[in-house]
């Protein structure tokens, strides 16, 4: 576990998809990299770009991320990016079969959940195998939040 919070406190985040983990429940995650052009990469470390609606798909023997929003940089001219552009996902070919298994067979959704520079400076991609949650799962989630605010609360005015 020590390893793991030293692994985060290296990683410089970009984006986070904080609905994913309250419209999905989380199965699985694993890291994937990315590949980027160069214009994306500088945009990237101005921080500004979104995967709150992107999903990866598995479309001809290889995953692509879609509908993740990396803005244009603004120095680059001419050679600059789409900004949302389908992004080749960089994994194994064993993490390839196993998810789009589950993607044919479960029917679960591949989720991005972070978008972070590893402590090479590489830019990672964090996915989940994720199954939807129904509308009374999400009540329930809701519920637990405000409940854990509420104990909270009363915890710190108790003493």
């Amino acid at each position: 576990m020590a390893s793991k919070s030293a692994a985060d406190s290296n990683r410089k985040l970009i984006a986070d998809n904080r609905k994913a983990r309250f419209n999905y429940e989380i199965e699985d995650t694993l890291e994937a990299g990315i590949e980027l052009k160069g214009t994306e990469v500088k945009a990237l470390r101005e921080g500004k770009s979104m995967i709150a609606e992107s999903y990866a798909s598995f479309e001809g023997g290889e995953f692509w991320l879609i509908n993740s929003y990396i803005p244009e940089y603004l120095q680059a001219n001419r050679f600059n990016h789409e900004p949302r552009r389908k992004r080749k996902l960089l994994l194994h070919k064993r993490e390839m079969a196993k998810l789009a298994l589950a993607v044919d067979k479960d029917g679960k959704t591949i989720v991005p959940l972070k978008l972070y520079f590893n402590e090479k400076g590489r830019a990672k991609l964090e996915l989940a195998l994720a199954r939807g949650k129904k509308l009374h799962d999400k009540r329930e989630t809701e519920r637990k939040r405000d409940w854990n605010r509420e104990k909270a609360r009363l915890l710190k005015t108790a003493g």
